[in-house]
């Protein structure tokens, strides 16, 4: 079916008496009214500027005959569109047109203090027309229904926005946008009648009738979102939760409205300081749910597309909120570096490590396994061990590939596949291509930019048991700025392709790489004593300088040493039968016996290994 735009220039009074068809509704996922004390001043001072410039209706400065027809004020779009309530829905403008409401009931206010004169009673039927429904027949007023109505969730504001059209009043003391901004309208009409009193009606005539809008009306709510998506620059747009907290809150009785409020708003913030959202929580929850269903398919849905299947029944599981809190609890660990009570594996320093590690990994397919295994085995008895070695796989798995072939595409399918045989097992099956030893530490040696972070934080844990500083640069030991008369048999080219090789970079504090600057090894070897980095500090007493041949060694070695390491992991682990031992269910006195027959397992397959298998 094609999709129907309608755009209509119209004034403000056009617009707003719209409402009396189809009164306009703010809904629950839009977020509160906050224009600012200087938007509203803005907003009246260019309306007075608009109006002290066309009083002059002669010539227009080029010759020709100007009429006072032709002047306008564009105040900018609403978005909107009818819902299933034959309401207008506003997806964007929701701050301007609710600040154009306040302004038209603050000059009305301003109308019924003054005499009646013919000017006041014209201006004041004008007003009524935009602000409350009238009887078809009679024209009276119902000044008890507005033509506009805020639901934003969990508003108090809602209510005070509403009884300021109604009655022209605002509560003592009151702090609120909606109160704040409706009296400095009253105070700056006020001040401007007593100043130009003979300007007052010809500003509400052009408030009312010169002042430009652009409705833009779309046939759904799809439609509406897509074009405030398109337009809106100034902000914050809706976001896909946003509507999914709305749903959800609309299938809750007002008990559960309350919580569920209160509930959210704690997520939204503690999100927020873990540098998450909690669009990017449903996201990853929709990864979770998917592999529930077992869909390996490598199209990658839109989440609202996603949750919005059947009527958005998704969203309306009793264990949704909670699941989006427990995924959360992972990134409080990731990003915030923090320990969660009664969830001893946030106190692992080797969980952490990983962890870390993986945060570098050059795309985002690393989270989503990740979330999915701790959603599903988090509360067993035995998931620290049984994590950790499923995070050492992960990233063996994952770096390699990607140090092979740096693209998405080298891991999505299998990402997709590993999802879903989470679900099944604790120690999943790992669909990934075998990797050669040899090609595998030719790359490592020239490893692609995006990789470098991940395998220098990976080598550094191999000999420090804390994290490395948050603040940390990649160090190059020979610097990338060189004299050639320091290595004249050397080529340019040959020293500059040495530079970038990973055995000449290692992980160093940002401060401590600022003092230590551009110079050669051993200018720089003092500040890298004062490291908090082990290797750093080791370089620094093992090394009394540093050459070609330091890079090429050092090369060979990391080579050597990071490919033993993922290897250790399960690079290349064959997911027979035997290695699939349920984790979940093994008694934790075991686990230590079952750790050391995974080592004897990946290196020699004898008859020693087979009687401990058995044994376990």
């Amino acid at each position: 079916m094609a999709t129907t735009i309608e755009v209509n220039k119209q004034s403000v009074k056009q617009l707003l008496e719209s409402g009396k068809k189809q009164r306009f509704v703010i809904p629950e996922y839009q977020r509160s009214y906050a224009c600012t004390d200087e938007q509203i001043q803005v907003l009246f001072d260019d309306l007075v500027e608009f109006t002290e410039e066309n009083l002059d209706y002669g010539k227009d400065g080029t010759g020709h005959t100007k009429s006072k027809y032709e002047s306008t004020y564009f105040l900018g779009t609403i978005v909107s569109y009818e819902n299933d309530r034959n309401e207008q829905e506003i997806i964007d403008g929701q701050q301007r047109i609710t600040s154009l409401f306040l302004l038209l009931r603050a000059l009305y206010t301003k109308l019924k203090s003054m005499a009646e004169t013919p000017e006041v009673k014209n201006f004041k039927t004008q007003i009524e027309a935009c602000l409350w429904e009238q009887d078809e027949l009679t024209a009276e007023v119902d000044y008890e229904k507005t033509l506009i109505v805020s639901k934003v969730m969990g508003d108090t504001g809602n209510e005070v926005f509403s009884s300021i059209l109604i009655t022209g009043k605002t509560e003592k003391q009151a702090k609120d946008n909606y109160s704040l901004n409706y009296e400095l309208f009253l105070e700056l009409i006020e001040k401007y009648a007593t100043a130009q009193p003979e300007l007052l009606f010809r500003f509400m005539h052009n408030t009312l009738n010169k002042a430009i809008l652009l409705p833009i009306t779309a046939d759904s709510q799809d439609t509406a979102l897509t074009i405030f998506s398109t337009l809106n620059d100034r902000g914050l747009a809706l976001s896909d939760a946003d509507i999914f907290k709305a749903k959800i809150y609309n299938h809750l009785d007002q008990n559960g409205k309350e919580e569920f409020i209160e509930f959210w708003q704690q997520l939204d913030e503690e999100a927020s300081n873990a540098n998450e959202s909690i669009q990017k929580l449903f996201y990853y929850y929709m990864f979770y749910l998917r592999a529930l269903d077992n869909d390996r398919n490598t199209t990658t849905p839109g989440i609202r597309k996603y949750y919005s299947k059947n009527n958005f029944e998704r969203l309306y599981k009793e264990d949704v909120m909670k699941n989006l809190n427990t995924i959360l609890n992972l990134w409080l660990v990731i990003n915030n570096r923090i320990e969660l009570e009664e969830e001893s594996w946030s106190k692992n320093i080797e969980i952490n490590q990983v962890l870390d590690g993986l945060t570098s990994y050059p795309n985002e397919f690393w989270k989503y396994p990740v979330v999915i295994y701790y959603l599903r085995y988090h509360d067993k008895e035995n998931f620290e061990f049984a994590f950790l070695q499923f995070l050492k796989r992960l990233f063996a798995v994952l770096s390699a590939r990607y140090i092979l072939t740096p693209t998405i595409n080298a891991v999505k399918r299998s990402i997709l596949n590993l999802n879903a045989e989470i679900i099944q097992s604790a120690t999943p099956k790992f669909d990934f291509n075998e990797i050669d030893e040899k090609e595998l530490k030719d790359k490592i040696k020239t490893a692609h930019r995006n990789t470098v972070r991940m395998m220098l934080k990976i080598l550094a844990y191999q000999h420090q048991n804390t994290l490395l500083p948050e603040k940390w640069e990649i160090e190059h030991i020979l610097p990338q700025k060189w004299q050639s008369s320091y290595f004249p048999p050397n080529s340019d080219t040959e020293v500059k392709e040495l530079v970038e090789h990973l055995g000449n970079k290692i992980p160093f504090e940002k401060k401590l790489n600022v003092i230590a600057s551009n110079g050669y090894f051993m200018k720089k070897k003092e500040s890298y004593q004062k490291s908090d980095v082990q290797i750093v500090l080791d370089l620094s007493k093992e090394h009394i300088d540093w050459s070609l041949d330091e890079i090429r060694e050092r090369d060979i070695r990391i080579s050597d040493e990071l490919f033993e390491l993922l290897n250790d992991w399960g690079l290349n682990q064959v997911d027979e039968c035997e290695t699939q031992v349920q984790l979940m269910e093994l008694p934790v006195e075991r686990l230590a016996d079952y750790q050391q027959f995974i080592q004897l397992f990946k290196r020699e397959d004898n008859n020693e290994t087979r009687q401990m298998f058995l044994e376990i």
